[in-house]
């Protein structure tokens, strides 16, 4: 595995030009999206995106997104582009939107569960967008770690979960959206469907449209599914993460005080000095759902790195804004 840093504000040629040699050859190249670090390989090279399932331990009922470099390289992957994809392409891409459409031919049974649809998306970090250019190539790229764990927001993280597995890490930095892309399903226009909240909220998508916009239930066993981060638990720390409120942290509190190995995410507007002797990390988020989500998987990842056995977080506001967050928190927690 070799790691080469890259600057994003002048993506450097000779880097690129080997991660370009990687992929055109069948390798796997991680790089930063705005979101999360992906995990990327040719997306028309069957034996390539087979790797990346291997690298992961993926599961071959969970799909893969196509990474393009614009909407025209977005259009050639599905069988038809409908009115509303070139709108919210026209206003959401370059961005952390996925478009779920029927699939072209080319796209191999792999990429996508063996379904007749495709997502497709055209990423805003710069490195990416360098890096989609420079091979020419469609870039089937999941997150850069291991299935169900913590999603990468570092090169760093990618090091730590894939290591000697992927041949190529473009360190450009931390990413600045921190969770994964909103997923749409939009086989059916009319009647478009959030998959996977993200960044880009169902009411953002709905305005634009002109019509309203539903949100798809989860998906168990192992059945294929037409997006990602559909299953019950996903995204998770090897700590065990539980959602509880404030009534949940005050109890917490009143416990006997002793050393703990456990931490405390509360939010940034609501901390105080009591809560400090209660729990052996207390950790402060941002009150913003863009803030919010930039962070938490990075604070995760430091948590899991300090040896932190349990995770408590505060219960986030109400609103359509915090969907994406809620959405990981949920699907990270510790049922028992």
């Amino acid at each position: 595995m070799t790691l080469l840093t890259v600057d994003p504000t002048n993506p450097d040629d000779a880097a690129l030009g080997r991660a370009t040699e990687v992929l055109r050859h069948g390798g796997l190249v991680a790089f930063p999206t705005e979101t999360v670090y992906g995990l990327g390989a040719h997306a028309l090279d069957t034996a390539a995106v087979e790797r990346i399932y291997e690298a992961k331990g993926r599961p071959a009922w969970n799909p893969l997104i196509v990474h393009v470099a614009n909407a025209g390289a977005a259009r050639a992957l599905t069988a038809s582009w409908p009115r509303e994809a070139e709108l919210l392409a026209v206003h959401f891409w370059p961005g952390p939107l996925t478009l779920v459409l029927p699939r072209d031919p080319a796209v191999p049974d792999i990429v996508t569960a063996g379904l007749d649809s495709v997502g497709v998306r055209v990423p805003s970090h710069p490195v990416a967008l360098a890096l989609l250019r420079a091979c020419g190539l469609p870039l089937a790229a999941p997150s850069a770690n291991r299935s169900n764990e913590l999603s990468p927001t570092t090169a760093q993280h990618v090091v730590k979960s894939l290591g000697s597995a992927v041949e190529l890490v473009l360190d450009g930095g931390a990413t600045s959206v921190g969770i994964e892309s909103t997923v749409l399903d939009l086989r059916d226009p009319a009647h478009p469907v959030v998959l996977r909240p993200g960044a880009v909220s169902a009411a953002d998508i709905a305005e634009l449209l002109g019509v309203p916009v539903l949100r798809a239930g989860g998906a168990e066993g192992d059945v294929a599914r037409p997006s990602p981060g559909m299953t019950e638990r996903h995204y998770s720390p090897r700590a065990a993460l539980r959602l509880v409120d404030d009534d949940g942290i005050a109890t917490l509190v009143r416990r006997d005080a002793g050393v703990r190995n456990e931490a405390l995410l509360v939010m940034q507007s609501t901390i105080s000095q009591g809560l400090m002797g209660a729990f052996g990390r207390v950790e402060t988020m941002p009150d913003s759902p863009e803030g919010y989500a930039r962070v938490l998987y990075a604070r995760l990842h430091a948590l899991d790195d300090a040896g932190v056995t349990d995770i408590y977080v505060q219960q986030l506001p109400d609103g359509a804004a915090w969907d994406g967050v809620r959405d990981r928190l949920a699907r990270a927690t510790r049922h028992d």
